[in-house]
């Protein structure tokens, strides 16, 4: 007798079934991910010096300001990533 998580996968499988990646596609995925960490920890480090640098200051206002500045660039370099690699996937889907 099949679990309902198994007769669920059936189902999932059988409308949407899973592509096979190439290697080469794997290794894309994979430089995508290296070189997106490495934009976001860098802006990171960056909006990090100067948010400290304000700090100093007393300048709350541009404290918070400079954070929700770096929440918007992560997410957006976050959505970037995901939009490469979903291109990426739907070519090994055709």
């Amino acid at each position: 007798m099949k679990t309902a998580y198994e007769l669920a996968m059936e189902r999932l499988s059988k409308a949407a079934p899973a592509t096979k990646l190439t290697n080469a596609q794997k290794k894309q995925l994979a430089e995508l991910d290296s070189t997106y960490a490495a934009k976001i920890a860098g802006r990171e480090i960056a909006l990090k010096d100067e948010i400290a640098k304000v700090a100093t200051t007393g300048d709350s206002e541009k404290v918070e300001a400079l954070q929700q500045q770096w929440v918007k660039e992560r997410k957006s370099l976050q959505a970037e990533l995901e939009e490469k690699k979903e291109q990426i996937r739907h070519l090994a889907s055709h």
